[in-house]
């Protein structure tokens, strides 16, 4: 490259780009990423307001309540991923970057699991204590949020792809990540409770892995791909 002549921006640039950009709508929007984190809290504590103080029941009906309440609350928040894009022409610009759709696509399923999955790991802790859950169980209960979250939100992405814009498509994306979210709904709950158990638990902990890497191997293109269906 010549002396004073501009550098061509690479994928990293565009990821970061889009990454930073996100961010910054989250910090001027905070209603958007406290919402789902005051949905997972509500649940997980009203719970044992309801059911009694039995210790035991507690802690076996835990690891179920605690996933059901964080699959519903980034649910909750996949509607936002692309709708603010599309409604101020923002997503069209993105669709006409010369930089990869699939890399920008990446960015903005990132910066959603910074504001939306990750407070709900961190915050995790704090909600398993109404629940008796002694401290290396919650250890388990958030590395299985930390690798279910990135799952969810790379699986939500496509669905949020597909239904932007649509009226009611906050249902149809529900109808559409459901399905594909339930092996990590199931692999998260039964691995936290074979911990819980004293049970053997690192087969569960592969398992969502093993799906946050397919997740993050094929969804970014899915998601691409859906965008473009979307705004044809």
């Amino acid at each position: 490259m010549k002396n004073g002549s501009a550098r061509t921006p690479g994928l990293l640039d565009g990821f970061v780009a889009t990454l930073r950009r996100d961010l910054l709508l989250a910090w001027k929007r905070p209603g958007d990423v406290l919402n789902p984190l005051f949905f997972f809290a509500m649940v997980c504590t009203l719970f044992p307001l309801a059911t009694g103080p039995s210790v035991q029941q507690l802690q076996f009906a835990a690891p179920g309540v605690l996933w059901v309440a964080a699959l519903l609350a980034m649910l909750l928040s996949l509607n936002s991923l692309f709708l603010a894009d599309h409604e101020d022409g923002s997503l069209e610009q993105l669709l006409v970057s010369p930089q990869p759709l699939v890399v920008l696509a990446l960015g903005k399923t990132f910066a959603h699991w910074l504001t939306n999955g990750l407070p709900l790991v961190v915050l995790s802790p704090l909600v398993a204590v109404a629940f008796r859950l002694p401290g290396a169980t919650i250890q388990v209960l958030m590395l299985t949020l930390l690798l279910g979250t990135i799952s969810l939100s790379l699986i939500g992405s496509i669905g949020a792809a597909l239904t932007v814009g649509l009226h009611r498509g906050t249902a149809l994306l529900s109808l559409l990540v459901l399905p594909l979210a339930m092996p990590v709904l199931i692999f998260g709950t039964r691995t936290v409770s074979l911990a819980a158990a004293g049970d053997g638990y690192a087969a569960g902990v592969l398992a969502l892995a093993a799906y946050a890497l397919g997740a993050l191997s094929l969804a970014p293109y899915a998601t691409a791909a859906a965008l473009r269906v979307s705004n044809e």
